[in-house]
C-alpha cells in the first residue's frame, strides 16, 4: 500500500520478537553455577537482558556476588554461549500476535529486518528455530559490523536501511538500546509493552508504546 507510512522496520529480538528470557535465565545460571554463585530468578535475568550476551552477565555477577577478573569472565561468557546456542529455543516463544503483525506488514510491502544486539549467529539459529529467517530481507547481529557499532549507536539501523534499500524506516524494540538508537538514526521508534525494559516502557522516550502486537500497524500508521 503506497500510502503507509514507511517502507522498513526493523524489529530487536530478545523482548520484542521473542520472550528469550527462559532461556536465557538457563545459561546465565549454568555459568554462575561453574563458579558455585546462586541462580537468579526469571524475573532478574529479564531485567538484566539488553546490550548484548557480554552485558548481560556483567549485571548477573554483579547481582550474584560482584565481578570476575577478565580471563574468568571470558570463560563463563564462552561456556554460557555454547550452553545457551544448545538450548535456543527450549522453552523461548514468540510473543502473541507476532506473526500476524508481520504478515499485516508484509501485505502492506514493508521490508523487514531484523535488528539486535545478540550476536549474529545465535539471532540467526534462533529464528530458524521458528522458521523465521526467510521473512526478513536481512539479520543484524551486535557482532555484524564489529566492535563498538552496536545499539544504541546508529549504525546498525543504518545498515539495515542500506541493506534493504529503503528510505522510510522505523524501528520497533523493547528497550532503551533501542530507543536510543532510534533517536540516534532520527527515526521513528515503537517500544512494546511486554518486552524487557531498563525502564518503565512509558518512560523510555518511544513514539508510540503498544502493548500487544495487534497494535502495530495501528501504530505505526498514526506516526
Amino acid at each position: 500500500m503506497p500510502d503507509f507510512p514507511f517502507d522498513t522496520i526493523g524489529f530487536d529480538l530478545d523482548g520484542t520478537l521473542v520472550d528469550t528470557a527462559p532461556d536465557l535465565r538457563h545459561a546465565v545460571n549454568h555459568a554462575l553455577a561453574t563458579i558455585g554463585r546462586s541462580a537468579l530468578s526469571e524475573a532478574a535475568v529479564r531485567a538484566m537482558v539488553g546490550g548484548g550476551t557480554r552485558a548481560m552477565l556483567s549485571r548477573a555477577l554483579e547481582a550474584s556476588g560482584g565481578p570476575v577478573e577478565a580471563d574468568a569472565f571470558g570463560r563463563l561468557n564462552a561456556d554460557l554461549l555454547v550452553y545457551y546456542k544448545a538450548h535456543i529455543a527450549d522453552e523461548s516463544a514468540l510473543y502473541p500476535g507476532c506473526l500476524a503483525a508481520l504478515d499485516a506488514l508484509e501485505a502492506r510491502g514493508c521490508r523487514l529486518a531484523v535488528v539486535t544486539n545478540k550476536l549474529e549467529h545465535l539471532a540467526r539459529k534462533l529464528l530458524d528455530e521458528f522458521s523465521m529467517s526467510p521473512r526478513f530481507a536481512c539479520i543484524i547481529g551486535g557482532d555484524t559490523l564489529g566492535p563498538g557499532h552496536s545499539k544504541p549507536k546508529r549504525d546498525m539501523l543504518d545498515e539495515a536501511l542500506r541493506l534493504t534499500g529503503g528510505s522510510r524506516f522505523a524501528m520497533v524494540g523493547d528497550s532503551s538500546f533501542d530507543v536510543r538508537a532510534a533517536r540516534a538514526a532520527e527515526v521513528p521508534v515503537v517500544v512494546l509493552a511486554e518486552g524487557y525494559h531498563d525502564m518503565p516502557p512509558t518512560d523510555l522516550g518511544a513514539d508510540a508504546v503498544i502493548d500487544h502486537f495487534d497494535e502495530l500497524v495501528g501504530a505505526l500508521e498514526r506516526l
